[in-house]
C-alpha cells in the first residue's frame, strides 16, 4: 500500500503526510524543514481522543469527511439522487515520486475509492525545488446514475500561531487592495462568481504569526490557479484544527459525473515563509521562472495605442506614433481597439474579427510595414470571448450567445459572451484568430476580456457554463499557441480581472489594471507582485493627466512606478514636448539596463513604520547590484522623515549607495527644501549589507507622489 509516513521536503520546507490510513492521509506538518520525520512525530502531535462528536480522535483529511467524525466544510460535497452525500474513502495505492534532479519535484499521488458511493478519487500532491507545494484532485464516478457535485476542495492545515490572516479586495481601476482580519474561530469564505479571475477575489489568502510584515513573521499562503468561479477558504475549528483551502466554485448542475467520467479542481498552490511575505513571494517568483514556458528573452518596451489614440484610427497618425515610439527606444507596437469590423466605438463588431475595409483599405499591412521597418514588433488587441448583439457573427449566429434560457443575460459594455464551448463557435473564433496571426506578421496578442459572466448558460439547454466556458478558453488559448508557438500573449481582463497561475500557463503577462495612474500603480503593483514576478506585469508610462482618475503627475513619477513591471508607454509621444521625449528615452534606456536585474533579481520591500512612504526594491541573485525606489504617496508626519533600512543586501559586502539618474532629482526632495541629504549626491556613501539593512538612509523631504531611485552596487573592492 505505501509508508505510514512521507516526507516531502524542499528549499527549507517540509511537507508531512501521515498515511497510517485506511482512510485518507492527513498531514501532519507543513512548515519550516524537518531533519527527519519519523512515526515518532505522528505519536507526539496526535490530539488527546475526547469522544463528542465521535469517540476517538478525529484527522480530517486533505478532502475532510464526515464519516471520521469530520462537522467542519467537506472536502467533497454531492449526491447521486439523494444519495451518496457522505463518503469513507478507502486508500487503494500511494505512490511517492521523488526528485530525479534538482528540477523535478518530490511528488505523491493518493487514489482512493468509496465502493458504496461508486466514487474514486485520485490527489495529486506535488513540492517544488523552489519550497512551493501544489496539489489538485480528480473525483471519478464508479457507479451507475448521475453524481451531481457540489465542490471539491483541497485543505492544507496551518498551527495554531496562524493568528492572522490578509487577503484581497478591489475593483476595476484598484485592483488587489489588501484587507486583514484575526484568524478566529469560524469560517471566511472568498467567492468569486464573476466568472473570471476577478477583481473581488482572494488572489492569495495568507495566514501568519502576530504582526507578519514585509520581512518577518512566519506565514502560510495559498493560491487557488483558475480563471473561472473559485473559493478560497480559512476555517478554525474549536477543537483546534485550522486550515486554509481552495478549489472551484461550480454553479448548480455544472459537474455531473455518469459511471466513467472525471472531473478535476484547479491546482491549489500554496508556500511557506519564516521572511513575511517577502519569503512568499520569493517563492513564488522562483516557481514561476523556472518554468520552461516563462519568456527567455529580455521584456521589450511597449507602446500601446490605446490612450494614445483610442478608436480614432489613421494610418498616416498611427505612422508618426510608431516613427515617435522607435525614437524613445520602443520595442514593440501595439494597436488597441477599433481594428475590426464597424468597430468605430465599443457598442458593436465584437465577433467580427476581420480588418475593418473602412478604417484600413489596404489592410493592416501598411502600419505592420512601417513598425517592422522601425524595427519594432507589431502587436494587436482582440478580445475573442465576448460579442456584440451589434455584430454581424451575433446576426448570423444569434443561438451562440450565451444565456440561462430564452432570454439574455443583461448587456455589460454592450456585449454579451460568446459560447466556446459549442464546437462551431470555438472553431469559428479559432479560424478567425489562425488566420490573423498566418496572414500578417503578429508578434504579441493583448488578449481582453471585458464583462462578467453573468447567467453565463448553454443556449439551448440553459445548463449553467462558467466551468465550460472557462475550460474552452484555456483549448482556445493552448490550440492558437500550438500553431503559432512564437506569438506572446497578454491576459487582460478589464484592466486587472484574470490574473492568475492558471491563465499565465498560456501568456506571457498580465495586465496589472486599465489604471495606470502611478498614485494607484504603487499599491496595484505591490501586491500583485506578491505572486506574480515583474516581468510579467505590464506597467505603463501614462500621459501627464491620467485617463482614469485626472490626477497629473510628473514624467520622473509615472516612469519611476511603471520601471518596476514590464515597462510600456501608453501616451501620445506625438504631442509629447522636446523636454518630455528626452527624459522619457533616458528612463527607457535605464529600464533596458536594468531590465537583466529586475527580472532575475529578488524583489524586496521594507517595513515602513511611516505610512507616507514605500521601499520597492529588486537585488540580484549574487547581491552584487540593487535598485530601489523610495515613494512619497501622502505628506510625512514627521518632519524631516526618519531611516529606512534597506533590505535583502549582502550583509558582509560593502555596497556603493547613490541616487540613479534620471530617478535622482524628484522635484520636491531635500535640495529643494535648503540643502541636499549628505548621502544623496552622485559620490554617495558606502556602507556594508549589514548596516544598510539595520540602520539604512535618512528619508529625504519628498512631495506627495513623487519617486528618488537609489542604486546600490558591490564596491569595486569586494565586486
Amino acid at each position: 500500500m505505501g509508508p505510514e509516513l512521507l516526507h516531502l521536503s524542499a528549499a527549507g520546507v517540509s511537507f508531512v503526510l501521515d498515511c497510517r490510513g485506511p482512510g485518507l492521509p492527513s498531514v501532519a506538518h507543513w512548515g519550516a524543514a524537518l531533519d527527519k520525520a519519523s512515526a515518532e512525530l505522528l505519536t507526539a502531535v496526535a490530539p488527546q481522543p475526547i469522544g463528542f462528536s465521535v469517540d476517538g480522535t478525529v484527522r480530517p483529511s486533505l478532502l475532510p469527511e464526515q464519516s471520521s467524525g469530520w462537522l467542519g466544510t467537506p472536502g467533497l460535497a454531492g449526491h447521486r439522487d439523494g444519495s451518496a452525500w457522505s463518503t469513507a474513502f478507502q486508500v487503494t495505492a500511494i505512490d511517492h515520486r521523488p526528485p530525479a534532479d534538482g528540477r523535478a519535484p518530490d511528488a505523491v499521488q493518493v487514489r482512493a475509492l468509496d465502493a458504496e458511493a461508486g466514487l474514486e478519487v485520485s490527489i495529486d500532491l506535488e513540492l517544488h525545488p523552489a519550497g512551493v507545494l501544489r496539489g489538485r484532485a480528480a473525483l471519478t464516478g464508479t457507479a451507475p446514475g448521475t453524481y451531481w457535485l457540489e465542490h471539491l476542495t483541497l485543505f492544507l492545515p496551518v498551527p495554531d500561531r496562524a493568528a492572522e490572516l490578509l487577503d484581497f479586495t478591489g475593483h476595476h481601476l484598484r485592483e488587489r487592495q489588501p484587507q486583514r482580519t484575526a484568524f478566529t474561530h469560524g469560517l471566511r469564505v472568498r467567492e468569486n462568481r464573476t466568472g473570471r479571475t476577478g477583481y473581488d477575489s482572494a488572489f492569495v489568502l495568507c495566514a501568519g504569526t502576530t504582526g507578519f510584515g514585509n520581512r518577518s513573521g512566519e506565514v502560510w499562503a495559498l493560491h487557488t490557479a483558475f480563471s473561472g468561479g473559485a473559493r478560497s477558504i480559512a476555517e478554525r475549528t474549536y477543537h483546534g484544527w485550522s486550515a486554509l483551502a481552495g478549489g472551484e466554485l461550480l454553479l448548480p448542475g455544472e459537474a455531473g459525473l455518469a459511471e466513467g467520467e472525471t472531473y478535476r479542481t484547479p491546482w491549489v498552490y500554496a508556500v511557506h515563509s519564516t521572511t513575511g511575505l517577502d519569503g512568499v513571494s520569493s517563492r513564488f517568483h522562483q516557481y514561476l521562472r523556472s518554468r520552461p514556458n516563462h519568456p527567455s528573452t529580455p521584456r521589450p518596451v511597449v507602446v500601446n495605442t490605446w490612450e494614445a489614440v483610442y478608436f480614432d484610427h489613421d494610418l498616416a497618425r498611427l505612422t508618426e506614433l510608431a516613427k515617435a515610439a522607435a525614437t524613445i527606444g520602443a520595442e514593440r507596437f501595439v494597436l488597441d481597439d477599433g481594428w475590426f469590423g464597424s468597430r468605430r466605438d465599443d457598442t458593436s463588431g465584437l465577433g467580427d474579427w476581420f480588418v475593418s475595409p473602412e478604417v484600413w483599405p489596404d489592410g493592416l499591412e501598411p502600419l505592420i510595414s512601417v513598425v517592422r521597418g522601425l524595427g519594432m514588433e507589431f502587436g494587436l488587441w482582440v478580445e475573442p470571448e465576448m460579442i456584440n448583439p451589434d455584430s454581424e457573427l451575433a446576426r448570423e449566429h444569434p443561438d451562440w450567445i450565451m444565456s440561462a434560457g430564452d432570454r439574455l443575460p443583461r448587456p455589460a459594455r454592450r456585449q454579451q459572451v460568446l459560447d466556446l464551448a459549442n464546437p462551431s463557435a470555438f472553431d469559428h473564433i479559432l479560424g478567425r484568430l489562425d488566420a490573423l496571426l498566418t496572414d500578417h506578421d503578429i508578434a504579441y496578442l493583448k488578449w481582453d476580456h471585458n464583462r462578467d459572466l453573468v447567467e453565463a448558460g448553454h443556449p439551448g439547454s440553459g445548463r449553467a457554463g462558467v466551468h465550460d466556458q472557462t475550460l474552452a478558453a484555456y483549448r482556445l488559448l493552448d490550440e492558437l499557441r500550438a500553431r503559432h508557438p512564437g506569438v506572446e500573449i497578454e491576459s487582460c481582463s478589464s484592466g486587472g480581472g484574470r490574473v492568475d497561475l492558471e491563465i499565465l500557463e498560456r501568456t506571457d503577462r498580465v495586465w496589472a489594471s486599465d489604471c495606470i495612474d502611478a498614485h494607484e500603480r504603487v499599491s496595484i503593483q505591490r501586491w500583485t507582485g506578491l505572486l506574480i514576478p515583474l516581468e510579467l506585469i505590464g506597467s505603463h508610462v501614462g500621459a501627464p493627466e491620467s485617463h482614469t482618475t485626472r490626477r497629473s503627475l510628473p514624467l520622473a513619477t509615472r516612469a519611476g512606478a511603471a520601471l518596476f513591471g514590464h515597462l510600456g508607454i501608453e501616451w501620445d509621444l506625438t504631442r509629447a514636448s522636446e523636454s518630455d521625449i528626452s527624459e522619457l528615452s533616458a528612463w527607457v534606456a535605464l529600464y533596458k539596463e536594468l531590465r537583466g536585474l529586475l527580472h532575475d533579481g529578488t524583489l524586496v520591500h521594507a517595513d515602513v513604520t511611516d505610512p507616507a512612504y514605500s521601499v520597492t526594491g529588486v537585488v540580484s541573485r549574487d547581491g552584487s547590484d540593487a535598485i530601489f525606489a523610495l515613494t512619497a504617496t501622502s505628506t510625512s508626519a514627521s518632519y524631516p522623515p526618519g531611516t529606512i533600512g534597506l533590505p535583502g543586501l549582502a550583509e558582509d559586502r560593502t555596497y556603493h549607495v547613490r541616487p540613479q539618474p534620471p530617478g535622482d532629482v524628484a522635484d520636491g526632495n531635500a535640495a529643494a527644501w535648503g540643502a541636499a541629504l549628505p548621502w544623496c549626491t552622485p559620490q554617495g556613501v558606502r556602507l556594508n549589507g549589514r548596516t544598510l539593512g539595520t540602520v539604512g538612509l535618512r528619508l529625504p523631504v519628498l512631495y506627495p507622489d513623487r519617486v528618488l531611485l537609489v542604486r546600490v552596487t558591490a564596491a569595486v573592492e569586494e565586486a
